[in-house]
């Protein structure tokens, strides 16, 4: 050990301080030189008086490691056996879990067709009550037309009357508006017959505005004629009144 001390020393020394390491080097060979004293090796001493038996050594050996081999092979059963009933237990509560999972989902179908069932028969109802009251309805409707009778008729003729003459006259402005309405065939005209023919409608399209002009302000004055001769009717109605009611007295005049 003192050896390797200094060899060790010496090349830190080396390594560090390369100066130094040199004042290592007789110590070092002194080392060398001393010699290696190896100590003297004795057998054990056996009791006196005593036989030791090595059989029985090894048997209770062999004994003691059978008896942990056993051990260690009752405690593996033993966590194993804990672990498969750990795995039945689970197992039982997952099928239990399932099981009542079914369950719910059994009683709640039957929950939903019982509410669907209900449903539909409220439907039902609902459409035969609606059915039976538009029957009465008609019902009511064609008692009060038969009772209605002849006067219904007249009614009903009157009625086809106006749509006739409303028709009628619907016929008259459509009849009028194609007379006066002219087909415009412009196809073969050229530039210049063009530029008369749009002369031509514009003179005229100018004539009729002239002649609604007119024609909104005779309504004009005819309405304001008629509202000032409206007016002097009532005036002269009013005055008519009060001098009745001044000139005469208990049904006498004065």
């Amino acid at each position: 050990q003192t050896r390797l001390g200094y060899i060790v020393v010496l090349i830190l020394s080396f390594s560090i301080f390369p100066f130094l390491a040199f004042s290592f080097l007789p110590g070092l060979l002194y080392l060398e030189k001393k010699p290696r004293v190896v100590p003297p090796l004795t057998a054990p001493k056996i009791p006196e008086g005593e036989k030791v038996d090595f059989d029985d050594i090894q048997k209770k050996r062999q004994n003691k490691d059978l008896i942990e081999l056993q051990a260690l092979i009752d405690s593996h059963f033993e966590a194993r056996k804990k672990e498969e009933e750990e795995i039945l237990a689970l197992k039982e509560r997952i099928e239990k879990r399932r099981a009542e999972r079914a369950e719910q989902q059994r009683i709640r179908a039957e929950k939903e067709k019982e509410r669907q069932a209900r449903l539909a028969e409220e439907k039902a109802r609902r459409e035969e009550e609606d059915a039976k009251r538009r029957a009465e309805d008609d019902m009511k409707k064609k008692k009060a037309l038969s009772s209605m009778g002849a006067t219904y008729s007249s009614y009903l003729a009157k009625a086809d009357q106006k749509r006739g003459k409303k028709q009628t006259a619907r016929e008259l402005k459509k009849k009028v508006l194609a007379e006066r309405r002219k087909p415009l065939n412009i196809d073969h005209l050229s530039e210049d017959k063009l530029r008369e023919k749009a002369k031509e409608m514009w003179d005229w399209l100018y004539q009729l505005e002239t002649e609604k002009y007119e024609y909104l302000e005779k309504i004009k004055r005819q309405k304001y004629d008629i509202l000032s001769l409206r007016c002097r009717v009532e005036a002269l109605s009013k005055f008519s009144k009060k001098a009745g009611a001044k000139g005469k007295v208990g049904g006498r005049w004065k």
